[in-house]
Parts: structure tokens; C-alpha cells; sequence
């Protein structure tokens, strides 16, 4: 009959779990004291039960020996992939160095032979190709100089609208003032010409004088 397979899990009973516990630890210790005597390996096992009751094996008789010892193993280990990973960082670091050094040294170069420079080593095929592209950069020159003029016109028109809008204002705002002042100028003149009329209609006053004798003897 095929004993089917356990599910691993927790206990949930707490004798069973602490039955359980005695026994696959004595077991476990025991495996550990075989794996160091049959195959003359260093062997530390630590356990804690729930409690925090401490149970441990060496075969060096003292655990700390073989902590001491893995630390310092994993310290090394640890030591070793930096170095390596730095070893690769350096070694990409001068990959890539390299690669910007010919690419801008190619870059020069085809920028002198794009100015008419160092062409004595260049092939007719490369020739074709420079003059193609100087014409291609030609092309952009002129459609973007184009673009920059249009811009400018365009700038410049609306400022022409912006000025003429603002001439029509302040034409109408004289008109407005022009006006006021007229209007003010007639009211001053009305007034004057009411202050007149009004001195003209007043009475005169004449002084009479009665005198008795020749006249001139006063």
C-alpha cells in the first residue's frame, strides 16, 4: 500500500507538537554527528525551540569556532564579487571609452571632409556621398532660413496690426477730446457774450448840478 504524502504544516496541538519537536530533533543531531564522522566534515547545528530552549552540535565542539569561520568565508566570497564586478565595470567602462573615441574621431573627419578638408583618401563613392549630403544640408539651410523669415514677417505684421489698432484708438480718444474742448471753448464764449450784453443794458447814472452865476466863475 502507498503511504500517501504528508502535508507540511504546522501542529496546531501542542503536545503532538512538542512530541514531535523531541523527536525529529534528536534525529536531526544525530544525522548532523554521522555527516561529520563518516565524511569528516565541519558540522554546526543550532536550534531554539518555541520556549527559546537553545540545543546545538559542532564537530569542533564549539559552535562559535564554525560561525567565526563562515563569516570570515562569506566576507571573502563577498570580497571576491566586488572585485570581479569591478574588474567588469572597468573592463565595459574602457569598452565604452573606446567606441567614443572612434566614433568622434570618425565624426571629425567627416566634418573636415564636409568643409573640403583631407579629401586626398577619399573615394569617388565617398565624394558622391559627401556632395549629396552637402546639398541635403543646403536644402535645410534654405527651408529653415525660410521658416525663420516667414516667422519674421508674420512677427512683424502683427506688430503693424498692433500699432495700427492702437493709432485708431487714440485717434478716436483725440476726437473724443477735441470735441470737449470745443464744447468747452463754445460755453466759455456764450458765457462772455451773456457777461457783455448784460453791461450794455445797464441804466447810466449822470450827475446834474444846478449853479447860478456866469458860467466859467466856479
Amino acid at each position: 500500500m502507498v503511504r500517501g504524502k504528508r502535508e507540511m504544516r504546522r501542529i496546531e496541538d501542542t503536545s503532538s507538537r512538542q512530541v514531535t519537536f523531541t523527536k525529529r530533533r534528536g534525529g536531526l543531531l544525530k544525522k548532523a554527528f554521522e555527516l561529520s564522522v563518516l565524511c569528516d566534515a565541519e558540522v554546526a547545528l543550532v536550534i531554539f525551540s518555541t520556549r527559546g530552549k537553545l540545543f546545538e552540535f559542532s564537530s569542533r565542539n564549539c559552535v562559535q569556532k564554525t560561525i567565526d569561520r563562515y563569516l570570515m568565508h562569506s566576507k571573502d566570497v563577498a570580497g571576491g564579487n566586488k572585485k570581479d564586478l569591478d574588474e567588469k565595470n572597468v573592463q565595459h567602462l574602457k569598452s565604452e571609452t573606446a567606441a567614443l573615441e572612434k566614433e568622434i574621431e570618425f565624426l571629425e573627419s567627416y566634418n573636415r571632409k564636409l568643409q573640403g578638408e583631407d579629401l586626398e583618401s577619399s573615394s569617388c563613392q565617398e565624394l558622391d556621398e559627401l556632395t549629396d549630403q552637402i546639398e541635403k544640408g543646403l536644402t535645410n539651410i534654405r527651408a529653415r532660413k525660410q521658416r525663420i523669415l516667414s516667422d519674421q514677417i508674420s512677427e512683424l505684421k502683427n506688430k503693424e496690426m498692433m500699432r495700427l489698432k492702437e493709432n485708431a484708438i487714440l485717434l478716436k480718444e483725440n476726437a473724443i477730446l477735441q470735441g470737449k474742448l470745443k464744447e468747452l471753448s463754445q460755453v466759455k464764449q456764450s458765457e462772455k457774450y451773456t457777461a457783455t450784453d448784460e453791461n450794455n443794458n445797464d441804466p447810466m447814472e449822470v450827475e446834474t448840478e444846478l449853479a447860478i452865476g456866469r458860467p466859467g466863475t466856479r
